[in-house]
């Protein structure tokens, strides 16, 4: 029987990747998205149902997953993809902007998970990726809200795996990082034009912003990549837990994961520090 996937936020990026790239390996794919006008493309697919979800409308998200099952029968794994990232100073950023950060990239998550474990309860089976972020492994500054909403992401999909993993449900998280092809820096931008500006901090802004760019100009994923982990995550068969999507983020993972913690942090001040601003 041919499998199936919902994958959250397909209009652009990861999810509009993911979803071309399961097609290709014969799954179906319920492809999920907040205005259904941006899946034309997907639609054409064979296989492939582009539905309304917004992953903070509940009904919504129960609406995507009914008629998921009543076209294709089954859902036999989650993709929760939908998200995007706050970019600025947090004292600059608006209370209500970071309720949006974890209302999206946390709370959706969780939205979404809550509805449809009936249906992988009863068939005993499923699989739930979490797209986190190597921000949700280490910490960079200006983008403190994402990282708060990817850490607390981490730590769900962490202790859920346990809760799942008597009842036939594996959690996963795959951690992407450095990819140069999606809108995700876009959209952070817009979002950073919107922040009131703190003089003070100008001069850090500065030397953070110098320093992005520079890792900007070295990465080398794609889309693709990405992709193609995150199916291997969903169908290898395996309960591993976290899986590194890119090599341009594995020297700062290994730094936070495989050095000790007072390393970690002189190595993190020096590059992002008040003495790397200064």
């Amino acid at each position: 029987m041919t499998k199936t996937v919902l994958i959250t936020g397909c209009s652009s990026g990861f999810g509009k990747t993911a979803t071309g790239y399961f097609v290709r390996q014969g799954w179906n794919v319920i492809a999920t998205m907040r205005n259904i006008s941006d899946g034309k493309e997907l639609a054409e697919l064979d296989n492939v149902l582009v539905t309304r979800l917004d992953v903070e409308d509940p009904a919504s998200i129960a609406s995507a997953i009914e008629a998921g099952i009543e076209r294709f029968g089954r859902i036999d794994a989650l993709v929760n993809n939908a998200g995007y990232g706050l970019f600025g100073i947090f004292e600059a950023t608006s209370p209500e902007k970071i309720k949006e950060q974890f209302d999206v990239n946390v709370f959706g998550v969780m939205s979404v998970t809550r509805a449809i474990l009936p249906h992988f309860r009863t068939n005993k089976a499923g699989v739930i990726i979490n797209v986190s972020s190597g921000a949700g492994v280490f910490t960079l500054p200006m983008i403190s809200l994402y990282c708060a909403s990817k850490f607390a992401l981490e730590g769900f999909s962490e202790a859920l795996s346990y809760e799942l993993s008597g009842l036939g449900i594996t959690v996963k998280v795959v951690e992407p990082g450095g990819v140069i092809s999606t809108k995700f820096g876009q959209r952070s931008g817009a979002e950073a034009g919107q922040a009131q500006s703190i003089p003070d901090y100008e001069p850090f802004v500065t030397s953070s912003l110098a320093i992005f760019e520079t890792m900007r100009g070295q990465r080398l994923a794609t889309e693709e990549d990405v992709a193609k982990v995150i199916h291997d995550a969903v169908t290898d068969g395996t309960d591993q837990l976290r899986y590194v999507a890119t090599d341009d983020i594995k020297p700062l993972v290994r730094a936070r994961r495989e050095t000790s913690e007072a390393e970690y942090i002189q190595f993190m001040r020096s590059k992002f520090g008040a003495s790397a601003a200064s």
